[in-house]
């Protein structure tokens, strides 16, 4: 059974940046669309970057130019980098493998 797990939230200053990660473990198929979601609160979860298992890319277009999606085939390992945060980027952000989504890791955005 496939588990998916985040991390690297936390509470950053307007401006800053924020690496999270999230691992699946169990038998991965590497070309599985992966991808990281958000859900502010009451607001319903959007998209946020998604990665194919060919490499295409799609990000939301608020995060374009700030945040920058990447995986690790080897590692089961996918990744968001945040740079440039805003407060309206604060929210709960889950990974999803294929089928499966993670818990989530809060990314709180304030000064």
């Amino acid at each position: 059974q496939v588990q998916v797990v985040e991390s690297g939230g936390g509470l950053v200053q307007p401006g800053g940046s924020l690496r999270l990660s999230c691992t699946a473990s169990g038998s991965i198929f590497s070309a599985l669309v992966k991808g990281w979601y958000r859900q502010a609160p009451g607001q319903q979860r959007e998209v946020v970057a998604v990665i194919a298992g060919d490499g295409i890319i799609k990000y939301v277009d608020s995060v374009k130019g700030r945040f920058t999606i990447s995986r690790d085939n080897a590692k089961n390992t996918l990744y968001l980098q945040m740079d440039s945060l805003k407060p309206e980027d604060t929210a709960v952000y889950y990974c999803k493998f294929g089928s499966t989504w993670g818990k989530g890791t809060l990314v709180t955005v304030s000064s």
